[in-house]
């Protein structure tokens, strides 16, 4: 496991760890609505952080659960939110330059709009981005958004953006980077029109 890797899992712990912290007891299916990972992703993270005594389970009627942080639970949430600080920091700095080098890339190719997929903190970077060249962004899409505000853009479904928009689709979001990808694909959209910051080309 590189170190890429290794911080988006314990980031994604974090976030599972400060959703649990919550006061309303949450199932695996909407845990997993909430992160943006599959089902079958949040049950493995949840398993590990009960076998590391960092959660546990609580059973209610009619076979639902709740996960509840322990006191060590608690702490680790506070170290792993310590550690992604500085993660944050040059995951900034890092991605702020991926997604300029990318739009200059295209600009110097003669694309003037673009479309974004995925919409959450690595969005808005590569919205700061986009805005230090004369590319212009005419399509969001994101399906856990559609209906809401992305910097005077309105958010629409996967399926409205591919259909409304032949544009090249950037991808603007590096926790659902491979999940949006594969839709995208599956929507019959070229791999040639898809762009991830960071990847050569």
């Amino acid at each position: 496991m590189n170190n890429n890797e290794k911080s988006l899992e314990s980031y994604r712990s974090l976030l599972l760890l400060s959703e649990i912290a919550g006061e309303e007891p949450l199932s695996q299916r909407e845990l997993s609505r909430r992160l943006g990972i599959a089902v079958g992703l949040v049950n493995s993270y949840l398993k590990n952080l009960v076998a590391k005594g960092y959660v546990r389970v609580k059973n209610f009627p009619r076979n639902r659960y709740a996960y509840l942080l322990t006191p060590q639970g608690l702490a680790e949430k506070s170290r792993l939110a310590y550690q992604h600080l500085s993660y944050f920091t040059s995951l900034y700095t890092v991605a702020r330059q991926d997604y300029l080098d990318l739009f200059r890339r295209l600009e110097a190719a003669g694309v003037q709009e673009v479309a974004f997929c995925g919409v959450d903190e690595v969005a808005e970077v590569a919205h700061l981005s986009l805005r230090e060249t004369e590319v212009r962004l005419v399509t969001v899409m994101d399906d856990a958004h559609a209906g809401s505000d992305f910097f005077g853009a309105q958010v629409v479904s996967l399926l409205e953006g591919v259909k409304k928009s032949g544009l090249p689709v950037i991808i603007s979001s590096l926790k659902r980077r491979d999940q949006l990808v594969g839709m995208l694909g599956e929507m019959g959209v070229p791999a040639t029109r898809i762009f991830v910051a960071g990847a050569a080309g």
